[in-house]
């Protein structure tokens, strides 16, 4: 009788693995080598979500090294986003250069409220409303 011989590699569920000398199909973890970024609150509270609700996507990210650049990318973009919003109400609420020269105690209490609700509204976002894919 013919001995059936095994494919070396095989692909199953979007995972590629690879046939030991064992007989045994093993899964090619890749490192990431390219991106080693610090990944910053918004990234971090993301990755906590991913692994809890999403844990499929992330262990495909994980495996095919895209997880820490895809942290990264999330941490930029709320950052940008706080950033551009912080700048728009506070123009809108008249928080401006002349108010912090003439009450800086006052410009602060409200430039740290308006980052505070922005903030809130990017979490919102980020953790209810899935805006990353």
């Amino acid at each position: 009788m013919g001995k059936d011989k095994l494919e070396e590699i095989i692909v199953e569920n979007g995972i590629i693995y690879r046939l030991a000398e064992d007989g045994c199909y093993y899964p090619q973890l890749s490192l990431e080598q390219k991106t080693d970024y610090t990944i910053g609150k918004y990234g971090i509270m993301r990755g906590e979500y991913m692994m809890k609700y999403r844990r499929h996507e992330y262990l495909k990210m994980l495996m095919d090294g895209t997880w820490n650049q895809y942290l990264h990318g999330v941490n930029e973009e709320c950052h940008r986003e706080v950033e551009l919003a912080v700048k728009r109400i506070m123009e809108k609420e008249g928080v401006t250069e002349q108010l912090k020269k003439e009450n800086p105690m006052e410009w602060v209490r409200r430039a740290n409220g308006i980052k505070a609700r922005v903030e809130e509204a990017i979490v919102n976002d980020l953790l209810q409303f899935n805006i990353f894919h």
